[in-house]
């Protein structure tokens, strides 16, 4: 009687099979539907009552588990895009590689996606469900299947929890919720196999690593270095949308940190990596308080602009190639111009930096030179820029990295604060000063030595 009395608490917690979930209670996990936002919940309760399997997944379960509030919230069902779709008359069915469908609530976007399962033959003869490149890479991934097959199909354990609304239970189908305790990163499946199949899934450790403090577990960490190389095939819109989500959330300095030890920067910044083999030092000083001042923007909340973020991270590759442009025979102006465009071309075939972001970039690199020609109107032309305080920010963080400017950093912080008055004066002391560098450096009209020149004793 006793064994009977307790055997429905002993199951809860344990497996079966392979296929068959961890279940934990409300009272072993501490999560309610209301550390959800409400309409994703409610997403998963109309699904739920339309007869379908619906549960919050994925990113949301994880940083509940983590006393983080959750930003984006995911919803996995058996419901296929169409039947969501014919649910909800606020939602729209996107994407080809990874068909779902996002349920729209004003600002709010509560993604809906379909239960994936493993590819059999049939499937890779259908492209329109299923397709691999030579090398593994999942190219298209619509083979719909259970929510056992789901989870199989998920990239790290912490991801693989399922919440249902219904009873507030969490399925882990793997070993997620005890990971999230140890703080640790571990993929699901063979993990030379996972990152053939989505090289991005590299970036995706690093990404959490640095946001969560987790460790990545040694069987996930060791093929990285190995297969970095497979980024390359990825399409450069896609790296684009990951650079920015590695470095714009506010965890950036760490993010560079774990790039570099794992070789994975010089596949997404290669000119710069090649500039921190050359000038280690001055280079990653530049870099790490660029990082750390995108990094204290996020965390207040301020605006940070991608422009800035490309305009530091190409830098150093910017100067290498000018200074070769130079040691070619060209002058320092055009050999930045060209510097600036080769660069920037180079870089866009590998990270898509959309124009509105590239151009801007150009215009801050542009600026470093304008702000050294102050004479008349100039400063106050330059002062009313709309690229000025990007730039002027741009050259104080230069400095910051040992470049030698002459002080110009004072110079235009001061001018900033300076009345119109002492702003006159700045600009008549930079005339006089030029007026004697160049009394200085003038050379005598004979090629005889200096003192033969009439004058001279």
């Amino acid at each position: 009687m006793l064994k009977k009395l307790f055997k429905p608490f002993r199951l809860s917690r344990q497996r079966k099979g392979p296929e068959q979930p961890t279940i934990l209670e409300a009272h072993e996990h501490r999560l309610s539907c209301a550390d959800f936002s409400r309409n994703s919940a409610n997403v998963a309760v109309r699904l739920q009552h339309a007869g379908f399997q619906a549960y919050l997944v994925g990113g949301c379960v994880r940083d509940a588990l983590l006393g983080v509030t959750p930003k984006d919230f995911d919803v996995a069902t058996n419901a296929t895009p169409e039947q969501v779709r014919n649910e909800f008359r606020n939602s729209r069915i996107i994407g080809r590689r990874f068909k779902l469908a996002h349920v729209h609530f004003g600002r709010e976007i509560i993604e809906v996606a379909t239960f994936r399962s493993n590819h059999s033959q049939e499937d890779e003869s259908n492209n329109d469900r299923s397709a691999h490149d030579a090398s593994g890479r999942i190219l298209r991934d619509n083979v719909y299947g259970t929510l056992e097959d789901d989870a199989q199909r998920r990239d790290f354990t912490m991801n693989a929890l399922y919440f249902d609304v219904s009873n507030e239970k969490i399925y882990d189908y793997s070993t997620g919720f005890a990971d999230i305790k140890r703080r640790l990163i571990r993929l699901i499946g063979d993990p030379e196999q996972r990152y053939l199949e989505d090289p991005v899934r590299m970036l995706r450790a690093i990404r959490f690593a640095a946001k969560l403090d987790f460790e990545i577990e040694d069987s996930t960490a060791e093929p990285i270095r190995r297969l970095a190389h497979l980024l390359g095939a990825i399409p450069s819109a896609r790296l684009y949308e990951e650079v920015l989500k590695l470095f714009l959330s506010g965890y950036a300095l760490r993010t560079y940190e774990l790039l570099r030890e794992y070789d994975l920067f010089a596949q997404l910044f290669p000119g710069t990596a090649k500039a921190l083999l050359r000038h280690p030092e001055n280079v990653d000083r530049l870099l790490r308080n660029a990082f750390k001042n995108t990094d204290k923007r996020v965390n207040m909340d301020r605006p940070v602009t991608p422009a800035f973020l490309f305009a530091a991270l190409l830098w150093p590759s910017l100067t290498v190639r000018a200074i070769s442009l130079q040691n070619d025979g060209m002058h320092p102006l055009p050999a930045m111009q060209e510097a600036a465009h080769q660069v920037l071309l180079e870089q866009v075939q590998r990270i898509a930096v959309p124009k509105r972001f590239s151009i801007p970039t150009r215009e801050i690199w542009d600026m470093q030179e304008r702000l050294l020609r102050r004479a008349g109107k100039r400063a106050d032309t330059l002062l009313a820029h709309p690229r000025f305080r990007a730039a002027y920010d741009f050259l104080l963080l230069r400095e910051s990295a040992g470049e030698q400017t002459e002080n110009l950093g004072n110079w235009w912080t001061e001018y900033q604060d300076a009345s119109d008055s002492q702003r006159r004066e700045m600009i008549s002391n930079l005339s006089s000063k030029s007026t004697t560098a160049r009394k200085r450096r003038r050379k005598p009209r004979t090629s005889k030595p200096s003192h033969l020149v009439p004058g001279h004793e």
